[in-house]
């Protein structure tokens, strides 16, 4: 079963269309608490589309029948839903409450992609397709937010009641993992005229029914770093013959990870890794070319164009020093998810609606991994929260991007619930 969610008032089930009677205060009071009925109503729901995605998995660029029945659990709603460029994800519009053409548009995001890992889990949902498998989560994203749209649905009379409404917009977004998305999205116009943008991650380091709230830098930027070293190769014997690029690849690694941390301000994260090293194929021939791939992740734009320019430098310097030809790509970027105050407080306030005060820890560090949501935040407000989701009896939980990697779907509601509730807090909070 799921957590319960936290009902500040019993919901009057006699709707009163005048309000007449009550103050605008006990009214939106009521309207807090539909959400969350309407959002645990839905559980079942919930659980099975999930689940239908999980078994379902499809990569970056590649979410055709993803965004396909996404559409067609909204339009069989009544909810107008379109396809996005190429079928490659979702956007669907909801007049919420009392809603004309110059009411406030505020967006609820979802990635719907999933990874290339092996699903090694045994239940009946599993992923069906060898290889591919949602170890990050976001069949959930997807779900829940479906889920805050049908609640919006639920108790759209109910806010049309209090005078107030929103265009409430949903963007599923293909291509998170590959840090394509976001910007593909943005580019086709899914944020124009939009107030603020809302998500959540779900969070297997806490359980379900608490939340993780952020103010300021979430996650950090990330530059996808490509490096080529191309010189002569040669016998491993007369290594004077060449320009040898492993040699140089070892010098060039170790100038890296010793001088790039001492470019920048230590007071501001700074993390610079390399994950693959490629070259040769015999043990007694010189390659004339190894491969490099790394990250560099900071966590504000300052140090972020420090170290690029460093890297740079330390690149030229070795290519000098060996002889060598050195080339540099950076083939993908994510910018960081600085929350916006006024976005964050309207989240903390909502997940206070749904799971009560003591369901939100304060996040003191930001995390430095990636998370294309920070695209969208360079043209509207905007925030995102961490959502408890461990499974339960497992210490620890497994974690993102493992192989029986799995949530607690007791999450699934609060999440939905968090969403609308974000989205109500936006349109009648001071701004």
């Amino acid at each position: 079963m799921p957590a319960a969610l936290h009902s500040p008032v019993s919901l009057n089930r006699v709707k009163d269309r005048s309000m007449t009677s009550q103050t605008p205060f006990h009214s939106l009071a009521r309207l807090h608490s539909a959400i969350n009925t309407e959002v645990t109503k839905l559980t079942p729901r919930l659980v099975a589309t999930r689940r239908h995605l999980h078994q379902h998995p499809e990569l970056s660029c590649q979410e055709i029948e993803t965004s396909r029945y996404i559409q067609s659990q909204l339009t069989a709603a009544g909810i107008p839903a379109h396809l996005a460029q190429d079928g490659l994800g979702v956007i669907a519009d909801f007049n919420w409450g009392d809603c004309t053409p110059t009411s406030p548009r505020i967006a609820l995001r979802a990635d719907i992609d999933a990874l290339p890992i092996l699903d090694a889990k045994t239940c009946d949902y599993k992923s069906q397709v060898t290889g591919r498998c949602h170890s990050c989560g976001h069949d959930a994203h997807a779900t829940m937010t479906l889920g805050a749209l049908l609640a919006a649905q639920a108790t759209s009379d109910q806010l049309r009641q209090l005078g107030l409404g929103c265009r409430l917009r949903a963007i599923f977004q293909p291509a998170e993992e590959n840090s394509f998305g976001a910007r593909a999205m943005v580019a086709q116009g899914a944020v124009e005229d939009t107030r603020m943008i809302f998500a959540l991650h779900v969070d297997p380091d806490r359980p379900a029914g608490k939340v993780g709230i952020r103010y300021g830098a979430l996650t950090a930027n990330c530059d996808e770093v490509h490096i080529s070293i191309e010189g002569l190769g040669g016998h491993s014997a007369r290594p004077n013959q060449t320009n040898d690029v492993i040699a140089t690849s070892a010098q060039l690694v170790t100038a890296l990870y010793n001088w790039l941390p001492r470019s920048a301000d230590c007071r501001y994260p700074a993390v610079f890794s390399i994950g693959k090293l490629s070259g040769g194929h015999a043990c007694n021939v010189i390659p004339d070319r190894v491969e490099i791939l790394g990250t560099l992740r900071t966590t504000d734009a300052e140090t972020r164009q420090t170290m690029n320019r460093r890297l740079r430098e330390i690149l030229a310097g070795i290519a000098s020093a060996s002889g060598t030809r050195i080339s540099l790509t950076i083939p993908a970027q994510d910018d960081a998810v600085i929350n916006d105050h006024a976005a964050m407080k309207c989240m903390h306030e909502a997940a206070r609606r749904v799971i009560g005060d003591t369901g939100c820890d304060i996040v003191d560090l930001p995390s430095m991994g990636a998370e294309d949501f920070g695209g969208y935040m360079a043209h509207c407000l905007g925030a995102m929260l961490r959502l408890g989701s461990a499974l339960p009896g497992h210490s620890p939980s497994p974690p993102l991007h493992a192989t029986d990697f799995d949530i607690d779907e007791a999450a699934l509601p609060i999440g939905s619930g968090i969403l609308l509730q974000s989205v109500l807090e936006a349109i009648t909070s001071p701004q």
